[in-house]
């Protein structure tokens, strides 16, 4: 007997024992798998070695020196755009010298002050600097100094050991500071000035080039007020104790320690100078004054002349009525024939005694009736 078609099974149907599916059949979608994980796996090792070869270094000598700054740190100060070589190592110093036992000093404080556009080394190496030479100055105040522009280290430097500052500049035209002793000798001095850094008044204190002008002030004051330059040239030490004791240093960044005059040399005679121009603008005004005057009388001398002129016109216009007074007189029978000739007669003696005494006289108008 045979089975029912409906019951019968197809043979493909069923697969067969033993044979895997088509992906396990073919082995290249598990070979992508694991080249793609290996890939990612030495991309991790390439950026663990970059990370290890870049901060390995600055790790070590931390943890060498006991500076606490750990690996991570490294790598986020990297992050907040801080170079981290330059904190660990300026850290590292601090440790070393001691700093941290006298100073609560931090590495987010470096880091803040590296972010402001701070030499974080000069501030460290000024601290050092500082603590040996026992100044008073912490971390704010050193900061603050190098935030302002000036160079801390240099100032603690002049602070333990003292500059000089030549008076006036040599990088100046003026290679002398002149000045005048009462008595008009001129006196060319130079000046030595020697100065320390005053840290309390570092910040906002005036700069050298004050200190120079005011010590070339007192100087020449100092001379002024000498009644001789021979005063001056016999003690120069008085004008230097002088110039010292008028506080120069006032809200200045420096402290005067001494100011020695180096040199001075003797000018012109500047008073005998002044005096001769004056004697000569005083003779200029004398002479304009003369001349002035001298103007005013030729003036009137010609007035006076034209006056003398003018007189003269006149003593014609009436001579000229005297031939006509005489015809008058004539005619009236007030002058007789006798009369007239003897009027003539006295007319040519006065004028003979004229002609005798030099006197040039011109005769007079013509008497004619």
């Amino acid at each position: 007997m045979t089975a029912p078609a409906s019951s019968a099974v197809p043979v493909a149907a069923v697969p067969a024992i033993g044979v895997l599916p088509p992906l396990a059949q073919d082995g290249g979608g598990w070979s992508l798998l694991i080249i793609g994980g290996l890939l990612v796996l030495l991309l991790v090792g390439l950026v663990a070695f970059a990370v290890l070869a870049r901060y390995v270094g600055l790790w070590v000598q931390c943890k060498l020196t006991g500076t606490r700054i750990g690996l991570w740190d490294l790598v986020m100060m990297s992050v907040r755009k801080v170079n981290p070589t330059v904190i660990t190592r300026s850290l590292i110093m601090a440790t070393q010298a001691g700093l941290l036992k006298d100073y609560s000093l931090t590495r987010k404080q470096l880091e803040a002050h590296y972010l402001a556009n701070g030499n974080v080394p000069n501030v460290i190496k000024s601290l050092i600097a500082a603590q040996r030479a026992n100044l008073s100055m912490d971390w704010n105040i050193a900061a603050a100094i190098d935030l302002a522009g000036r160079d801390v280290l240099d100032a603690v430097r002049t602070s333990v050991y003292p500059k000089v500052i030549d008076c006036p500049d040599p990088k100046k035209k003026a290679g002398t500071l002149d000045a005048v002793a009462a008595d008009g000798i001129q006196l060319k001095a130079r000046a030595r000035v020697t100065v320390r850094t005053n840290i309390a008044q570092l910040i906002g204190g005036a700069t050298e080039e004050t200190i120079v002008a005011r010590v070339g002030q007192g100087i020449v004051q100092a001379i002024g007020s000498s009644p001789s330059y021979e005063n001056v040239l016999e003690n120069p030490d008085a004008i230097s104790r002088i110039v010292l004791n008028q506080g120069l240093e006032a809200n200045t960044a420096y402290e005067i320690v001494s100011i020695d005059i180096a040199d001075i040399d003797v000018g012109e005679n500047i008073g005998a100078r002044l005096a001769a121009d004056q004697a000569e603008a005083d003779m200029r005004v004398a002479q304009a004054k003369a001349e002035e005057r001298r103007a005013e009388a030729s003036a009137v001398e010609q007035e006076h002349v034209a006056s003398v002129q003018e007189n003269r016109a006149k003593v014609v216009l009436a001579e000229a009525e005297v031939p006509k007074a005489i015809s008058e007189a004539f005619r009236g029978g007030r002058l007789g024939l006798m009369d007239y000739y003897e009027l003539k007669n006295v007319q040519a003696d006065t004028k003979m005694r004229s002609a005798i005494a030099g006197e040039g006289a011109k005769p007079n108008a013509t008497m004619q009736p």
